[in-house]
């Protein structure tokens, strides 16, 4: 037996042996939280924590472990927004904090882990597809997917909510998004296999303009499949019926659609199109569509703030944090719109391009 530094708490080294993985999973089971909540923490802990961290025992993780798991998060290209990380820092400080409760580690390492927003990571700009590699991997993917392509890439649509993309969608020149597909949707005891959007009650939902595009791709699609109706029960126990784009048909019935499957697909219709890196890796992932749409309406004048509530962000300073840096440049704009206002008897001045006038001023200074 151990004590703490304080000499209160008793700690047997055995119990401190098991690994974070373990540990989390266990934690995990025993939360009583909503549908979307579960899903997040089960996805960052599956794809992030344990990865990074999971075959660490409890007493041999230290603070630093923590701090250089949530700065490898960003340098990795992970994507996640830093309001989103720290968001999760809070629920592994909570796993990390049951341990210390339950006598297997004396303190909590992860406690206060947290990054700045401005470290967060921009979206690299290698990271989004050009319009050809967008068709070229619509062209690529199954029949059934092609529609989801250009439902992220059109509509900015998280993977989760274009599978769940039903006719009371589609409206006169926009798209209404409410529901997203359940991570448990396609296990067969699931009682809701579509839930409310991330950051949503069930009432609520968003609205996003749709191209020409979009709307000839859901005509196309469906000529093809017809909906299939799909009823389940919302979260206030009310009956819901959707006529989904996406859900199994007769006569091949089975599971629905989930975010890994429509994965696989998508990064199957990678390697077929030849978008690999130079590891001969998928080149892009679904969430590449959706860096799709938010950089090409941004670099294009559409204002932050109108993208951001299109891509469902909580704050539009999520949305800063990762594609600020795709906005056109202001600079020469401002330095026009200022002589104007104050000299507006000599409309015709010339301004040197950004860079040759920094250049300039300091020469003159010189």
């Amino acid at each position: 037996m151990e004590k703490d530094k304080k000499g209160r708490v008793c700690v047997d080294p055995a119990r401190g042996a098991m690994s974070l993985s373990v540990w989390a999973e266990e934690w995990l089971d025993r939360r009583v939280v909503g549908e979307a909540t579960r899903r997040n923490y089960e996805g960052f802990v599956r794809n992030h924590l344990v990865p990074s961290l999971g075959r660490k025992p409890l007493a041999g993780l230290a603070r630093r472990d923590f701090e250089r798991f949530v700065k490898d998060i960003y340098r990795g290209g992970a994507g996640l927004a830093a309001s989103t990380v720290n968001d999760r820092m809070v629920m592994v400080a909570a796993i990390m904090e049951a341990a210390v409760v339950d006598k297997r580690i004396t303190e909590n390492p992860a406690r206060g882990t947290r990054i700045s927003r401005r470290d967060a990571v921009a979206v690299d700009e290698d990271e989004v597809p050009t319009p050809v590699e967008v068709d070229l991997i619509a062209e690529h993917i199954a029949p059934q997917f092609r529609l989801t392509v250009y439902l992220q890439s059109g509509t900015g649509q998280r993977p989760s909510e274009a599978l769940a993309f039903s006719t009371e969608c589609r409206r006169r020149g926009f798209v209404r998004i409410r529901w997203q597909v359940s991570s448990k949707a396609h296990r067969e005891d699931c009682q809701s296999p579509f839930v409310p959007l991330k950051h949503r009650l069930e009432k609520e939902c968003r609205d996003v303009p749709t191209a020409l595009f979009v709307e000839q791709e859901i005509d196309a699609h469906l000529l093809k499949w017809k909906p299939v109706p799909v009823v389940f029960t919302g979260q206030k126990g009310k009956r819901i019926r959707l006529e989904t784009y996406f859900a199994p048909r007769p006569p091949g019935v089975g599971a629905m659609p989930s975010i890994s499957s429509y994965g696989y697909q998508f990064k199957k219709a990678c390697l077929s199109a030849g978008l690999v890196d130079l590891d001969g890796n998928a080149k892009y992932t679904p969430r590449s569509l959706r860096h799709f749409f938010a950089s090409t309406a941004l670099a294009n004048g559409v204002p932050i703030h109108e993208v951001s509530r299109w891509l469902g962000h909580r704050s539009v300073k999520t949305t800063v944090d990762i594609y600020g840096h795709l906005l056109p440049s202001a600079w020469d704009r401002c330095r026009e719109v200022l002589q104007h206002a104050m000299r507006p008897a000599s409309p015709d001045a010339t301004f040197l391009p950004a860079k040759e006038a920094s250049w300039s001023a300091g020469t003159r200074a010189a």
